[in-house]
């Protein structure tokens, strides 16, 4: 794991703010270190947290989230095959984990037991040029990942989270990720071809491995977001591409957010893809590019021909927007990747989160204006804004921002009335819980809404795989065999 933000200055005497979960009795402790090399109790008091900013204000008040009874490391699916059946047999859950960036506690072990930490499994395992097929393990972090694959192979797989630096190949497969560039390379659920997973009983499956196959439902992609509810990613294939020989960029304003959104929405009807097409409202535009408008900003990746063919059809769907200098694309590849601000502005205490969605076409404009709404309406709020991060042919991802400065003891409560006030907003503008940060902890509460009858499914597959409910409780809004989920 690399380091996490807000550090607790003695981790082994910070409270916990999700009560005690179960422990793992000594009998227990040696059959899981008959079967895994690593298992630690000691020194393990920071591995209950993540990057959710909820996490982060606890660590601010010198608490930490949750505190796993042990810690599990293996270095090979057979030593996580060998752990998921002692857990099984005693009842003891599990909670995967690697680079721990996300931000909605999915990798929090809220009741305790056993933390399962992958960074170990890590590497490139194999690369079939001719097939341009990387196999990959999960514990591998993103900008390692690309280093290997662009210095080795002159090969990319065009996945490019924020987050590259601290998250991993199965961190992004666990919560259906999606990265900057994914127009035009498509999100993680575009990018695998096919996965090595353990089942909580133990078994070890492989899904996929083929360019496509009609053998039944893809099962890829029952794992695919599933965050380690269903099973442990121990292995993946993902498609890859040539490295680049173009890139064209490109930057226009607009008098408001919605004729913005509609010029995006004519530029991908009429199949043109930029691998960055991104739109910031007039209240981030100011704040990340200094200019008083709505900036649009377009840049793709590939052969000269096709990107310069994308260009000239977004030049001409942008052509009665105002031409910006293109030296602003620039300033947001400088700065894409830094996630620096969330820990900064908690520490000086604010109340900051990002919470994206996604919407047809049709619905973004007032899934737009409610939500900014409905957040600057919960008392305490100090600005909302939005800008589109992911376009489709029938729609786009619209990522909100707040931020609050409320009194210390009340930051809990703004934190889940903002989150309230704006999941309700979006569901009932005709809107998604989540695009690519998954569900964790904090979005629990509202899946049963979102997914209406569907949810009975999802349910009835976790009971069939995972029968005595041991992989990460808490997550999806799952019920749990461990009680109920110690929050909100």
């Amino acid at each position: 794991m690399r380091e996490l933000p807000i550090g607790l200055a003695d981790p082994a005497a910070a409270p916990a703010r999700l009560p005690a979960g179960v422990d793992v009795p000594d009998p227990v402790l040696q059959r899981l270190r008959d079967g895994c090399a690593t298992v630690l109790v000691d020194g393990i008091d920071e591995a209950g947290r993540d990057w959710w900013p909820l996490s982060l204000i606890w660590a601010a008040q010198g608490r930490t989230t949750a505190r796993p009874a042990a810690v599990a490391v293996p270095t090979s699916a057979q030593e996580v095959a060998a752990v998921l059946r002692v857990c099984d047999d005693a009842r003891i859950p599990v909670t995967p984990a690697a680079g721990r960036s996300g931000v909605c506690g999915a990798a929090v072990p809220a009741y305790g037991g056993v933390l399962l930490d992958l960074q170990q499994l890590a590497g490139i395992r194999d690369v079939d040029d001719a097939s341009l097929l990387v196999d990959v393990l999960p514990g591998t972090y993103g900008d390692v990942f690309e280093d290997e694959l662009r210095s080795e192979h002159r090969l990319t797989v065009g996945h490019w989270p924020q987050s590259v630096a601290i998250s991993t190949v199965g961190g992004w497969l666990a919560c259906r990720g999606a990265g900057q560039y994914s127009t035009r390379y498509g999100k993680i659920e575009d990018i695998v071809a096919g996965l090595d997973v353990v089942l909580a009983d133990g078994r070890h499956i492989t899904t996929g491995d083929q360019p496509r196959q009609a053998v039944g439902p893809d099962l890829t992609q029952l794992f695919v977001g599933s965050e380690g509810t269903l099973g442990v990613i121990v292995g993946a294939r993902l498609r890859a591409h040539p490295l680049p020989t173009a890139e064209r960029r490109g930057a226009w304003g607009f008098p408001s957010f919605i004729a913005a959104l509609d010029a995006m929405r004519r530029v991908l009807r009429r199949g043109a893809t930029p691998a960055v097409f991104r739109l910031y409202d007039e209240v981030e535009s100011k704040r990340s590019f200094d200019v008083e408008t709505n900036v649009l900003l377009a840049l793709d990746e590939g052969d000269p021909r096709l990107v310069d063919a994308v260009l000239h059809v977004v030049g001409e769907e942008c052509a009665q927007a105002q031409r910006l200098d293109d030296a602003l694309v620039d300033r947001w590849l400088t700065h894409r990747n830094d996630v620096s601000a969330l820990e900064a502005l908690i520490s000086r205490g604010y109340v900051v989160d990002t919470m994206e969605v996604t919407g047809p076409w049709s619905a973004l404009p007032a899934i737009y204006e409610r939500t900014v709404a409905a957040m600057l309406a919960v008392k305490g709020t100090a600005a909302a804004s939005a800008h589109q991060s992911h376009s489709y042919v029938d729609g786009g991802c619209l990522y909100f921002t707040f931020g609050a400065m409320v009194e210390p003891d009340a930051r809990e409560d703004y934190y889940r009335a903002v989150w309230d006030a704006g999941t309700r907003a979006v569901l009932e503008a005709g809107g998604s819980l989540s695009h690519h940060h998954g569900v964790g902890l904090n979005r629990s509460r509202f899946v049963g809404e979102a997914l209406g009858p569907a949810y009975d499914m999802l349910v009835a597959v976790k009971q069939a795989l995972d029968p005595h409910g041991i992989l990460n409780p808490g997550k999806l809004g799952l019920p749990s065999p461990f009680g109920e989920v110690p929050w909100p």
